[in-house]
């Protein structure tokens, strides 16, 4: 009820959007430009499938890599669309399932990956947070300083995860019968590269579509803070939300039609796009999952 607010104020205030700028801004975008996006876009979403494989490698599990990883390039474009309730939880959990895999090798899967892709979120974005590079709006009721504090505490929370994982002395854990292992070092660097270069494809992306004239790291400090915004409102691919911080944070850099054809064209390369070509793989791993639990 409370995304249904929120998506119908969004609705009543989208008279003021220049949306005949934002259609010239996409007729003018170049199909090599496009193709460009589409090649940053495409590497993102392969590379989020590879946080499975790092659940795999530390778990030990006898599903073939390749079925790993379409299970979480699936679960991803069904996230970005429907929301991480649908995509990173309940379609992983169902096609891991279907594939023959327990309840608890599916809840470590799944709470390694998402700790991978927030451990690089959270160096990222409290790097560029810390140092200052975004400046958020009087409306926001944060201050600067706050939010360098805030960036500070998200570094400390990444690093204090990698040095655990390097010198604990205690590495299992028993939660209602079932055997919970801390990754070793070697895995939470890994964890913390990917999902580090994830973040910035994803931040180069919209910068490409922004036509270079934001400064990178502002860019990503936009596109990281969106990001943030959209996953904690109740609206499935944070539908107008995303929109609204750029509108607040780059209106004045970017002119607002143009502002707004890089962020339709980013939701229908990023968000759409790969929902189709998920589908796909969903219907397809959902067609083999018999004759790969009786193989196995």
């Amino acid at each position: 009820m409370f995304g249904v607010v929120v998506l119908g104020l969004l609705l009543s205030h989208a008279h003021k959007v220049d949306w005949a700028g934002a259609w010239h801004a996409l007729q003018r975008y170049s199909p090599w430009l496009l193709l460009a996006v589409l090649g940053l876009t495409t590497t993102s979403h392969a590379l989020y499938g590879c946080f499975d494989l790092i659940g795999k490698r530390h778990l030990r599990h006898g599903l073939p890599r390749w079925r790993t990883w379409a299970i979480a390039v699936t679960s991803y474009a069904f996230n970005l669309n429907l929301g991480s309730l649908v995509g990173g939880i309940a379609m992983r959990a169902r096609l891991y399932a279907r594939a023959g895999l327990d309840e608890a090798t599916v809840a470590q899967i799944v709470g390694l990956s998402l700790a991978t892709n927030w451990l690089g979120y959270g160096l990222l974005a409290g790097g560029l947070f810390a140092a200052g590079i975004v400046e958020l709006p009087r409306q926001a009721h944060i201050g600067q300083g706050a939010l360098r504090a805030v960036g500070a505490m998200m570094i400390l929370l990444a690093l204090g995860y990698l040095a655990a994982c390097a010198v604990s002395r205690k590495r299992e854990w028993i939660f209602r019968g079932r055997h919970l292992h801390l990754p070793g070092a070697r895995i939470a660097m890994m964890q913390l590269v990917l999902s580090t270069v994830n973040w910035a494809l994803m931040g180069a992306a919209m910068y490409v579509l922004l036509g270079q004239q934001v400064p990178y790291a502002i860019t990503l400090s936009v596109m990281l803070a969106a990001s943030i915004v959209g996953v904690l409102t109740p609206i499935p691919a944070g539908l107008g939300v995303i929109e609204a911080v750029y509108l607040a944070l780059l209106s004045g850099e970017v002119k607002q039609g143009v502002l707004m054809g890089a962020v339709l064209a980013y939701r229908a390369l990023y968000y759409l796009l790969p929902l189709a070509g998920g589908l796909a793989l969903y219907l397809f791993l959902e067609h083999r999952a018999p004759s790969f639990q009786a193989a196995s």
